[in-house]
């Protein structure tokens, strides 16, 4: 059944609502996340993945239900709520032709983040995911990976306590997609929530809990051991595959 919001949720869901002209993208969808918790949702292409982040990055207002992000309610307080999401969307933001150091700088700006503290952060942030030393290179010269981990650095210069990932692979190599995964998977022991959006099973499997949404509705949601077990299945894919019968979701 799908998650109920709760008061210790950092994030939460009740009952969102969204369409576009006749299609209803998202079909009254509640789920909760908590400080520190790894969620994966797990969907096909045109399962509403891109829509609920819309509306979770204030790109979008719902149509019905509400959002709430640290106990802010984003349709009433967007700044507040918005102020604790970091996000690294689908396709990249970050302009190709400044050096890395100058893309970080014009986040920690948008966030009030000046100086020194600036300074600070940016470096620990690149030397965390070893790229302090490309640091003054255009973006234009880096890889698909780096320019993935440029971007999970600029996120998270603010401290954000969630932190959205939109179908953060794409594109990336197996061994790229493995270290931006683990990468990520770590932000659990500083506390912080993330939600991470996906199609390909394999993503999903080392998460704390997956939600299966198809068609704008939750389908299901557990700890991956506890969808398989219930669906019998002999794997997460094979699992999923039997709730939803898209087979691009299967692992890449």
């Amino acid at each position: 059944m799908p998650e109920t919001p709760s008061d210790d949720a950092i994030l939460s869901l009740g009952g969102v609502r969204k369409s576009y002209g006749p299609r209803e993208a998202l079909k009254g969808v509640s789920l909760a996340i908590r400080p520190g918790e790894f969620v994966a949702l797990l969907g096909p292409n045109g399962a509403g993945k891109s829509t609920m982040f819309q509306l979770l990055t204030g790109l979008f207002n719902a149509d019905a239900g509400e959002i709430r992000v640290c106990g802010h309610d984003i349709g009433r307080s967007p700044v507040a709520a918005l102020a604790s999401i970091g996000v690294v969307f689908q396709q990249t933001t970050l302009d190709m032709d400044l050096s890395v150091e100058a893309n970080l700088r014009f986040h920690t700006r948008l966030h009030g983040i000046a100086g020194r503290e600036a300074g600070t952060r940016i470096a620990a942030a690149l030397a965390r995911l070893g790229l302090a030393e490309r640091m003054h290179e255009p973006v234009r010269a880096l890889s698909g990976g780096n320019r993935r981990k440029v971007e999970l650095a600029r996120a998270q210069l603010h401290r954000p306590s969630v932190l959205l990932m939109d179908e953060p692979t794409v594109g990336l190599d197996p061994a790229s997609r493995r270290q931006l995964l683990d990468e990520v998977l770590a932000l659990r022991r500083d506390g912080v929530a993330v939600l991470w959006a996906t199609h390909l099973v394999e993503e999903a499997e080392e998460a704390d809990r997956v939600v299966v949404l198809d068609a704008g509705k939750v389908l299901a949601e557990g700890t991956p051991a506890s969808l398989v077990a219930a669906a019998g299945a002999a794997s997460l894919a094979e699992a999923f595959l039997g709730m939803t019968g898209h087979r691009e979701a299967a692992p890449a």
